[in-house]
């Protein structure tokens, strides 16, 4: 009976995500969520797996005569790997081949004050680079408030064609704009932006389909067919809102995986769908500094690929180890975990993979940056951070620990072929 209250206490602290922020994908990719896939056995109404499994559980997970158990030393070398595709884990369209949101989606980026203001301040100082009502303004991905479309019309625009591949989203998309007094200067398309003509070429477009991996909302694929049909000068930056995407990467401990081990819970049947975290959840921390993995810049899109092979090596930080320790402590004192001291020296030295958010460098002087710019720290974005999981239980890492990887990613150039993306390498101990 205790070892069962002891896992509901570690249920409740699973299933508490961080209050902070925006969540925006589907259920499946919250805490309790994911330790329901997780489980072995179906978890029963109050989300708790049976006596008997909680029981075996304990017995495989905890050392009962520590004074014969000599803990063997760890290998020089621990393989980590991932692989997932871009629709993995995600809201998609009815034939799963590309990336789809619900309208709390489209809130939560709407509200989101770490971009909808910066993406309205680069909008205007376009527009006032040139002469008042002179502008053609391509909005991708307009979404079903048409905001970037709205504000650049409310801001001088001459017209602005607003493009929205979901059905739904155009019909909202033209009614708002119709209820706003905007419905001469705005003309919703409807469709990919690869199958749409325009009536004009454009000055500048506005291209919010930007992933948390960066790649994975089709950016890549959109703009390099627009560079190529849709705009006057697509080889100029001042032509692209944002003019460059990143995505940033660093490998990370996390509570979750540290609670939750074999033979209970297996984490091998995730297949290869990341974790997704809201950017200011405790639960997630890097040990390292990140490094730039994707760079993508719209103006020079057709001269370079968007597939990617770089290998990184990074190298854990003590005083990041150090930090992620007390941050770990916190958190588990507030889901009231028992033993919660050695499970934070435990889980802070640990990888469980490699993080991953993006960056959007929207013309010379804006930017937005869903995790602290440079060091990753946590903020709130309604961006997610991506972890693939690396391995079925964390990996033993400490201070001056090398991780080194390569990152292949494969983007494609048509836009309803999902990107691929797959982490290989190992944990290389000092």
């Amino acid at each position: 009976a205790s070892t069962r209250a002891l896992l509901a206490t570690y249920l409740a602290y699973a299933a508490t995500t961080c209050s902070h922020g925006f969540s925006i994908q589907k259920p499946t990719t919250t805490r309790r969520a994911v330790l329901e896939t997780l489980t072995i056995t179906p978890f029963i109404t109050t989300f708790l797996p049976s006596d008997d499994t909680v029981a075996n559980a304990a017995d495989d997970n905890v050392d009962t005569d520590a004074t014969t158990t000599t803990t063997p030393p760890l290998p020089k070398t621990s393989p980590i790997s991932a692989q997932w595709s871009a629709t993995d884990g995600l809201n998609t369209n009815d034939d799963k081949k590309f990336v789809s949101f619900d309208k709390s989606a489209y809130q939560a980026m709407m509200k989101d004050q770490s971009r909808t203001p910066l993406f309205e301040q680069a909008i205007i100082n376009r527009l006032k680079s040139a002469e008042p009502n002179s502008q053609i303004v391509l909005d991708l991905g307009t979404g079903p408030f048409a905001l970037f479309a709205v504000i650049a019309a409310k801001n001088g625009a001459k017209h602005v064609y607003a493009i929205e591949a979901s059905k739904e989203a155009a019909a909202t998309a033209r009614e708002t704009i119709d209820k706003l007094g905007y419905a001469e200067k705005i003309t919703v398309l409807e469709g990919f932006s690869t199958d749409v003509t325009l009536p004009e070429k454009a000055d500048f477009a506005v291209a919010e389909i930007v992933g948390s991996v960066a790649s994975e909302e089709g950016a890549y694929a959109t703009i390099y067919d627009a560079h190529k049909r849709l705009l006057k000068n697509p080889t100029e930056a001042s032509s692209w809102i944002p003019s460059r995407i990143q995505t940033y990467a660093a490998p990370a401990s996390y509570t979750l995986q540290n609670l939750f081990l074999p033979p209970a819970f297996d984490w091998t049947k995730l297949q290869g769908e990341p974790v997704r975290f809201n950017c200011r959840d405790e639960g997630l921390q890097l040990v390292s500094n990140p490094v730039l993995i994707e760079d993508i810049s719209f103006a020079d899109i057709t001269n370079k690929a968007g597939s990617l092979q770089k290998q990184v090596t990074f190298t854990v930080d003590g005083e990041r180890v150090e930090k992620n320790r007390d941050a770990f402590l916190q958190e588990f004192k507030r889901g009231n975990v028992r033993e919660a001291e050695s499970l934070s020296t435990t889980t802070a030295n640990s990888v469980s993979g490699i993080a991953l958010w993006p960056r959007l460098l929207l013309d010379d002087n804006v930017e937005v940056n869903s995790r602290h710019y440079p060091d990753g720290g946590h903020q709130k974005s309604h961006w997610q951070t991506v972890l693939p999981i690396t391995a079925e239980t964390p990996t033993p890492v400490k201070g001056g620990d090398e991780v080194s990887v390569t990152f292949d990613f494969t983007v494609p150039t048509e836009v309803t072929t999902p990107s691929s993306y797959k982490i290989s390498g190992s944990v290389v101990r000092s």
